[in-house]
């Protein structure tokens, strides 16, 4: 429920596309200003954003002819390999996959009308677009009963526990209603 990361919190594995502007972000966000070092001959040099070691990235590109996909090219951007390899469970044969992400993404612009593309209903203020994918995500989380994460129970006249995955991370020991999520308040710490 917190709204930042925390400095010790493990940074996560990325995978993407081939959208140049990931690489450019992620470096951004968990990277560093380092300033190399001067030679001694002409201008000094501007300092330069250098990711984390542990800063994890591998992206995923596709190139096409005539509308079909004729090459998939996995690279490995930040981290070492086998380590990354490892960390998104794919064994030495395997393949990195953007699938579960592209799950995400089209389940948000499915849920939310101001991530449709070509809409009206787009987010003039930063707030209010941050407020809405934070409300989002905990309808998503609380509220919303998955299908992949229920139970087989079989008792009486029930087959399946129906649960969130707030449910299964064992936040929660039921499905919130709406009124229950807009009406819970935050301890404060």
């Amino acid at each position: 429920m917190e709204r930042r990361r925390s400095v010790n919190s493990p940074i996560p594995v990325f995978t993407s596309d081939n959208w140049d502007s990931f690489e450019e972000g992620l470096v951004n966000v968990y990277g560093f200003l380092e300033t190399p070092q001067y030679a001694g001959i002409g201008r000094k040099p501007y300092p330069v954003m250098i990711p984390y070691p542990s800063l994890k990235y591998a992206k995923v590109c596709k190139k096409r002819r005539n509308g079909r996909i004729i090459e998939v090219i996995q690279e490995i951007v930040f981290g070492d390999p086998a380590e990354v390899m490892k960390l998104l469970g794919v064994d030495s044969g395997g393949s990195i996959n953007t699938a579960y992400i592209e799950r995400l993404n089209l389940t948000i612009r499915n849920s939310l009308a101001r991530f449709i593309r070509k809409t009206m209903n787009c987010s003039k203020i930063l707030n209010s677009h941050s407020n809405a994918l934070d409300f989002f995500q905990a309808w998503y989380n609380f509220v919303k009963p998955h299908k992949s994460l229920r139970l087989e129970i079989n008792q009486e006249n029930k087959r399946w526990m129906q649960r969130t995955p707030a449910m299964a991370e064992g936040l929660t020991d039921h499905i919130w209603t709406i009124r229950e999520l807009l009406d819970f308040r935050i301890p404060v710490q």
